[in-house]
């Protein structure tokens, strides 16, 4: 197939980017299928030879009434945007993934995709494709440091401050990677954001990921980030996680006494379960195999 993907950032992105980090690896684990690429993105994007890329203002990319009509190429199959869309160009079939949560009873753009089963039940619809990463970005490392790790946006609903308090409670040190300058002590270690070789290390060493969720994740990436690292996950049991983590691979609770109490369960857990979990269902290729399903229904009926 020749598929178009679309995105509204420059890519690669400096930082954390997960979304815009999932959209790079849709399109090498379409190019590594043997699909045709064209992306459309911001000046400046750059994303190796998977690929053509087709340049397009950020004004226009953030305008969800745009008609993309003008930068798709002839004889495209099928264009997929990671942008809402009020509709498709005109003769292109087309899909969007949804990456975030949309307020109950929000009017859906058409042919919406979303993160997880669960993402998807909640605004009504059953069409859903698990993201996935290249496991070549990860280090699989068996032998576990003795600090946890928490990674990810130093949001409340994020959760964050569960795992400061499990560490202040038990005086487990606790690392933080994130994108904000906050003030811990103690337990506590704040590094910043980190991306690339430096978060593969961090993951790779912590003896577990925090997740300890308080909003309905649509999907959580850093938790496969942490299994592909042989690292199991301690978090709680909203929205997509329980579609995730399974017992073999990490423990999920709904409160944060009972996270502390099962906080040394995460030690027993098998590294290699981590990653084979990860490597069988969340890798680039089979997020992109199964959009290509999706894709091809589309292109078949006309819609999803």
């Amino acid at each position: 197939m020749h598929v178009v993907v679309a995105s509204h950032h420059r890519l690669p992105v400096e930082g954390y980017g997960g979304p815009q980090r999932v959209v790079v690896a849709l399109v090498r684990g379409l190019a590594a299928l043997g699909h045709r690429v064209t992306l459309l993105a911001q000046p400046g994007t750059k994303v190796s030879e998977a690929a053509k890329i087709v340049e397009v203002a950020p004004r226009l990319l953030k305008d969800s009434g745009v008609d993309l009509k003008k930068f798709i190429p002839d004889g495209v199959d099928i264009l997929h945007a990671h942008f809402p869309l009020k509709q498709g160009p005109k003769g292109v079939p087309f899909v969007q993934t949804l990456h975030g949560n949309w307020k109950p009873d929000t009017p859906l753009p058409p042919n919406t995709i979303f993160l997880s089963r669960d993402h998807a039940k909640r605004h009504g619809s059953t069409t859903f494709v698990h993201n996935g990463l290249d496991p070549a970005e990860y280090i699989f490392r068996r032998r576990k440091e003795k600090w946890d790790l928490f990674l990810g946006k130093l949001h409340r609903d994020r959760g964050y401050q569960w795992a400061v308090d499990a560490a202040q409670r038990t005086g487990r040190q606790l690392i933080i990677a994130g994108g904000w300058r906050p003030s811990f002590t103690g337990a506590v270690k704040y590094v910043g954001e980190v991306d690339g070789k430096r978060k593969a290390v961090l993951l790779a060493r912590a003896r577990c990921l925090w997740m300890p969720a308080q909003w309905d994740e649509p999907f959580g990436l850093p938790t496969i980030e942490a299994l592909f690292s042989g690292t199991p996950v301690l978090g709680t049991r909203r929205g997509a996680l329980p579609e995730i983590v399974t017992p073999a691979v990490g423990v999920l609770r709904d409160t944060l006494d009972e996270l502390i109490l099962a906080g040394d369960q995460v030690t027993t857990l098998d590294p290699r379960a981590c990653r084979e979990r990860a490597e069988r269902y969340f890798t680039h290729i089979k997020m992109a195999e199964s959009y290509v399903r999706t894709y091809e229904a589309v292109v078949k009926n006309g819609a999803i």
